[in-house]
């Protein structure tokens, strides 16, 4: 569903300008020096409205977050509820997940989260999945040795297509369960996954830890006939 454009998201933006990364470029491979001390760099791919980043944040006043959004009516609500928060550990970038490495030097990155992203349902779309193997290999590029990937989803196809890459691309699988919070609410929720849960939705997750990439097939020349 697309998000209804917020009125004054110019000045809303402006006045959480401290919490967003305009050039994010000039801090490849020195995110650190925003919490100097920081002992991890943590990111979240699409992070919506904020709620998860924020309490994650909270909850870690120790670890960096960066928390990257292509959709500026959201990620506006994200820096305020940061502001309000007062937190100082948090940045936001409104930025494609593709220029990843563009923006993190290599190894720079210890954690990854993806939460409920958009599951791009035609065959002829998978490879705008944020879990697919292209996409994990790209982020294999700033993660650091055994870095990890927390992945969580409602939507069932999406995600046994998403256990299926992340051994392709690399990465070794563990904690997957395709009913997250059978035995009560287990970590913090996004809002999207606190309304579907409330609804009797399963919550599928997983936590993909960067491995040997295994052989690669090789590309056809298409030129051949």
């Amino acid at each position: 569903m697309r998000m209804r454009r917020k009125k004054n998201l110019g000045p809303r933006m402006e006045a959480c300008a401290a919490w967003q990364i305009k050039d994010p470029k000039a801090l490849r491979g020195s995110w650190r020096s925003l919490m100097p001390g920081a002992t991890e760099l943590r990111l979240e791919l699409g992070c919506g409205k904020g709620r998860f980043t924020c309490q994650t944040a909270a909850a870690h006043p120790e670890i960096l977050f960066v928390a990257v959004e292509r959709v500026p009516d959201a990620m506006v609500m994200a820096m305020e509820k940061a502001r309000d928060m007062g937190l100082t550990n948090v940045f936001y970038v409104d930025a494609d997940a593709a220029l990843l490495p563009e923006f993190f030097a290599p190894g720079e990155v210890d954690l990854i989260y993806i939460n409920f992203c958009d599951p791009w349902p035609p065959k002829r779309h998978a490879k705008r999945r944020l879990t697919h193997r292209n996409f994990l290999k790209l982020y294999r590029e700033v993660l650091k040795e055994d870095g990890q990937i927390h992945f969580k989803t409602d939507n069932a196809p999406l995600f046994e297509f998403s256990v299926l890459e992340f051994p392709e691309a690399g990465y070794r699988l563990e904690e997957v369960t395709r009913d997250l919070h059978a035995n009560g609410v287990q970590g913090i929720m996004t809002d999207y996954e606190e309304k579907f849960h409330n609804l009797g939705t399963k919550i599928n997750r997983c936590v993909g830890i960067k491995a040997d990439l295994p052989p690669q097939p090789v590309e056809e020349d298409s030129a051949e006939a």
